[in-house]
């Protein structure tokens, strides 16, 4: 990194003896999980949806929370129905998959290397084993944030109202049948609508979302074996495809609008599932698994000014110091990823971070500091905190990577203090493991000085 001046030369100096290092010991997190305990929602982000270190550490942060009673229910940046299918896994339901690797089968959409990797594969076994030891009220469950999964809901909802009043299965058939003229492609739909070319559908999938509401404990007292979490499960169906309706209109008008729809829902997933757990007289705190960009407070990004918010604004603005956001950054590595939307996954080697950005700062940091790995504390009030509260560059890779656009493609400016409580830095990062292999994704294929470890 280009030093900036006696300024950022004292800035690197002072984060030498602030940050917390990370060595791999028992108490590494302690000043993590001291705020995390004391907090009702608590938000993990990852700088790349396929980096391992993101996603371990994630996961060991989430199991100590865990352990502790902490924690009710993770919500992950995955589809709603996708992620029941694990839910039902990981709660040890009578109607869930046999094994782990079943139960992640779901997440057939690109990229399917996001959720079926080998830490989530971990993660989600070691969850079942511990579920398994705690009656099934405390069971901590997975439920999916993301609103893409509009034709598998509604299959969802009539399979479920099939089951318990068929007529309400065709009202939503035929309420949903509106929806068909985007064939599989729910963009078509919003751009014929776009276009003028049919009307919308937005009185449909609100009125079916009315109905289940308005219906839900009849629902359950037609027949008393259906339990609660399946109701909630295809009212939420209904809230998602309603949004999900919304977003896709939304795509083909101003840029922040369809980020916007699918944030607000995220939230609207998040305090939905809340209220509903908490009616059921389970208190703990919701953990949130998904991207840098949706849980960091957008307010401290340049994309603010585009219009944008995220779950780390409205999280924070409806929960203020109950909320605690984590975010990650890494300097160099690999990372699994495509170079074009619905490609294969690939083993890419990331370019060290752009100068001036807050990575290269933190690889200052690392390179003479008391470890390669470390947390920022970002919550003290200190000279050093206000140091860093400059708008700097930062690093986002999403399931992209594209370095020959690096800069223009993957960095923004944004005021890390003001974004999140605390940053783990990762400086040496490798790529996540797809649980299938295919010939594009090959560590191997990177030098062999290269690093692939920490």
């Amino acid at each position: 990194m280009a030093m900036h001046g006696a300024r950022d030369h004292d800035l690197v100096q002072a984060l030498r003896r602030t940050v917390h290092p990370l060595h791999g010991a028992e108490d590494d997190f302690a000043v993590v999980l001291a705020r995390a305990l004391r907090a009702d929602l608590v938000l993990l982000g990852e700088a790349s949806h396929g980096t391992h270190e993101y996603y371990r550490i994630r996961a060991e942060l989430t199991k100590r929370l865990i352990r502790e009673g902490h924690v009710t229910a993770i919500l992950i940046e995955a589809d709603w129905p996708d992620a029941w299918r694990v839910h039902r896994y990981v709660t040890a339901r009578p109607d869930a998959d046999a094994l782990a690797t079943d139960a992640l089968a779901g997440f057939t959409r690109f990229p399917q290397w996001m959720w079926r990797n080998a830490d989530m594969l971990d993660f989600v076994g070691w969850l079942r084993t511990h579920n398994e030891q705690l009656p099934p009220p405390e069971r901590v469950g997975i439920f999916g944030l993301d609103l893409y999964s509009l034709h598998a809901s509604i299959a969802a909802l009539v399979d479920y109202l099939d089951t318990i009043d068929p007529d309400a299965a065709d009202r939503a058939r035929e309420r949903y049948r509106c929806l068909d003229a985007g064939g599989a492609d729910p963009q078509r739909y919003g751009r014929l609508v776009t276009l003028g070319l049919r009307e919308d559908c937005e009185q449909q999938v609100v009125a079916q979302l009315v109905e289940m509401q308005r219906h839900a404990d009849a629902f359950l007292r037609r027949d008393g074996l259906i339990a609660a979490e399946d109701r909630f499960f295809a009212e939420q169906n209904a809230r998602l495809i309603r949004n999900a309706e919304h977003y896709h209109r939304a795509l083909f008008g101003h840029p922040a609008l369809s980020w916007n729809v699918r944030d607000r829902h995220m939230m609207e997933t998040v305090q939905s599932l809340r209220a509903f757990l908490q009616a059921e007289q389970r208190h703990g705190a919701l953990v949130l698994w998904a991207h840098n960009s949706h849980l960091g407070d957008t307010r401290a990004t340049e994309m603010h000014e585009l219009g944008e918010v995220n779950v780390g604004q409205l999280v924070r603005q409806a929960f203020g110091r109950a909320a605690c956001l984590v975010g990650f950054t890494g300097y160099v590595g690999s990372v699994t990823a495509s170079d074009t939307w619905g490609g294969t996954a690939r083993c890419m080697r990331v370019s060290p971070a752009h100068p001036g950005s807050y990575e290269a700062l933190f690889h200052e940091v690392a390179s003479g500091g008391p470890a390669p790995n470390f947390t920022v504390d970002l919550t003290r009030s200190d000279a050093t905190t206000a140091l860093l509260n400059v708008p700097r560059l930062e690093r986002a890779i999403g399931v992209l990577y594209r370095p020959a656009t690096e800069r223009q493609s993957h960095y923004f400016h944004a005021r890390l203090p003001e974004q999140f409580d605390f940053v783990l830095h990762y400086d040496r990062t490798r790529a996540v493991e797809p649980l299938e292999h295919a010939g594009t994704w090959s560590p191997s294929a990177l030098p062999e000085t290269y690093p692939t470890a920490l």
